[in-house]
């Protein structure tokens, strides 16, 4: 979510602030009809989705003039067309996605539509015209009410008459379930928790097994304390109501998102430990703004640790200085520590990814971006991809707004192995972690560990079967053995969109004998026959490269699929350990440097010309024999 207190709305654009329209309905958008569902896959299969969307029930999305329904949400994923707040067509170049999940800010949720309606009460509020004014100075006025109810978590008076709310969410609902294709496409009822005490983001989505949900979603107005939403989702489950929450954004938590304490303040006990597993299973690793996996300064042996790195604070200037608490690497390896001690792990994450779009639709392909915030960033020379005109790269320094844009990223996809693509199987893949999260391209990747699951590879479906029947799926744990040591298998399939593949890394983090995590990254496979270094564990690098004047990339470098069978050089069996893979692709433009050649102008010299896309599984946790 974007601080509310920055602009909201272009001055060039101002007019169309004012539009109470509905966005045209959807065009080419595949029709909602029973087909034949294929037969379920034993061995499971790779889907696609995004967990975190927002449209115009968000009070941020429709202050950015995003006017797309939940209905134009879903037929967008589905492959379809639908229209940009802007004006201009947003449809996907690689194809619909199996999954997707309306997750709209539960707070003021549909108010801003109510407010903008004519005849509705809430269009009598005193300051309602102000926050569709063409003054810019009044709307920020205006919007900032909404911001520091946020900050204070306490909802403002005018807007205490829920069913303006409760209205807003039955369409959500009603959305999912005319959407939904089982075996064909998988709607997921949810929302965003949008709790944000003094600015620091704590968010959540809340995504619920069925379609079957609560009356009313729980919101950070009723508490900011995440634990108080831990403790609803327990009441709503005691009722059958099954519900898993995802934390996101965790590098712009002020290095509040996996802390070592309570949010009293106090050292974590197991109780606390146990509440918050049950139900965040999951931890969002990338999207639209920013990489959340680790970070150059905790991780400074890990070369490729600086990708996509978010700046700044969510909607501020003040540039993010607090990088513990805030990075899923560090918090897996503080949850062995915290285990150590209590005797429960709260920071027991699978990864997924997501795009945090406001625009009902996400912006997954470096070639296709649009960004994330409506008419706010809805041009080149907006996100900061292209100069205004009459200026250079020379003479133009980009304002805070605009440079902060330039640093979000066309990120990122949710990918699970389950047997169908159904409401059922692909929650409960999301619930036993069975999942992978992508940068962006639709990476496919496995990840096994067990004891004599070596021998035959993840590239046959013996080899699959093998896996499952021996050993153990990322996101699950592997109980050691008196003797030996484990195998880890893993594949990836690149995107046939996208560049080939270059290596795959296996990333492990363990607690030491002296009580320390440490951590390390193994390269396993190489690209074009590419051998491993043993004294540096990596691959050398394979020589692909990007015309920065084209985007062409090399044709003749990369593997469209790796494979390896690996065991740990350094494998202690005393010692609790987790590993994931990290899947890393070819160079390939990064999206400002689409935008500065479509513009025939030079890339901005201040951005990464490229990038290297990237997939991570869930991890595969270590769990040592207990002695006697």
């Amino acid at each position: 979510m974007m601080r509310l207190a920055m602009a909201v709305c272009a001055a060039a654009l101002l007019t169309a602030c004012n539009d109470q329209a509905a966005a045209p309905v959807a065009e080419n958008a595949p029709p909602a009809t029973a087909t034949e569902r294929p037969a379920p896959n034993p061995l499971n299969n790779a889907y696609f989705g995004d967990l975190h969307l927002h449209t115009r029930n968000s009070f941020d999305a429709y202050i950015f003039n995003v006017r797309a329904s939940p209905d134009e949400a879903y037929a967008y994923a589905k492959g379809g067309t639908i229209k940009h707040a802007a004006g201009f067509d947003l449809k996907m170049n690689s194809g619909p996605l199996d999954f997707l999940a309306v997750t709209d800010h539960s707070e003021y949720l549909g108010v801003l539509p109510a407010i903008n309606t004519e005849g509705d009460p809430y269009s009598k509020v005193p300051y309602a015209k102000e926050l569709f004014s063409t003054d810019q100075v009044q709307v920020n006025t205006a919007f900032r009410k909404f911001a520091d109810t946020l900050n204070v978590g306490k909802r403002m008076e005018e807007y205490s008459d829920l069913r303006t709310v409760k209205s807003a969410w039955h369409d959500i609902i009603e959305s999912a379930k005319r959407n939904y294709e089982p075996g064909k496409f998988t709607t997921l009822v949810g929302y965003e928790y949008t709790s944000a005490p003094q600015g620091r983001n704590l968010h959540r989505n809340v995504i619920f097994a069925t379609d079957s949900v609560p009356e009313l979603p729980y919101t950070a107005l009723e508490s900011q304390n995440p634990e108080d939403l831990w403790r609803w989702m327990e009441q709503q489950r005691a009722q059958g109501i099954e519900a898993l929450s995802i934390p996101h954004n965790a590098n712009g938590s002020d290095g509040t998102m996996y802390e070592r304490t309570m949010w009293n303040g106090k050292p974590i006990d197991r109780a606390w430990a146990d509440l918050r597993a049950r139900n965040e299973p999951l931890t969002e690793v990338t999207q639209v703004k920013g990489t959340s996996e680790t970070h150059p300064l905790l991780s400074p042996n890990d070369e490729m640790a600086g990708f996509e790195i978010m700046e700044w604070y969510i909607g501020s200037p003040r540039p993010i200085t607090k990088f513990d608490g805030g990075y899923v690497r560090k918090a897996l390896k503080d949850g062995l520590e915290i285990e150590a001690k209590v005797g429960a792990n709260p920071y027991k994450y699978g990864m997924v990814g997501s795009s945090d779009t406001h625009n009902a639709a996400g912006s997954y392909e470096e070639n296709n971006y649009v960004s994330k915030v409506g008419i706010r960033d809805a041009t080149p020379e907006l996100r900061g991809s292209t100069p205004p005109a009459g200026k250079t790269w020379a003479n133009y320094k980009p304002g805070d707004n605009v440079a902060r844009f330039s640093t979000w990223g066309a990120s990122g996809l949710t990918g699970v192995w389950a047997p169908e693509n159904t409401r059922e199987e692909i929650y409960a893949a999301l619930r036993r972690k069975e999942t992978f999260a992508t940068s962006g391209p639709r990476i496919r990747v496995r990840f096994f560990a067990g004891y004599g699951i070596g021998s035959v590879s993840l590239t046959s479906d013996e080899g699959v079967k093998n896996a499952y029947a021996n050993g153990v799926p990322m996101g699950s744990d592997l109980v050691g053995k008196a003797t030996g040591k484990p195998d880890f298998q893993v594949m990836a399939m690149r995107d046939a969109n996208s560049a080939p593949l270059q290596r795959i890394q296996v990333v492990k983090g363990w607690l030491d004998a002296s009580g320390k995590t440490q951590e390390k990254v193994f390269d396993v496979a190489c690209s074009d026959g590419g051998v491993i270094n043993p004294s540096t564990h990596r691959c050398a690098d394979n020589g692909a490269s990007v015309d920065i004047k084209t985007c062409a990339f090399s044709q003749d470098k990369g593997d469209a699929e790796l494979s390896a069978s690996w065991s740990d050089p350094e494998f202690d069996p005393k010692l609790n350990a987790f590993y994931y893979a990290r899947v890393i692709e070819n160079p390939t433009c990064r999206w400002s440097t689409w935008d500065a050649i479509r513009a025939g102008i030079d890339p901005n010299p201040d951005l990464e010309k490229t990038i290297q896309e990237r997939a991570y599984s869930s991890p595969i946790w270590f769990i040592p024999t207990k002695a006697g």
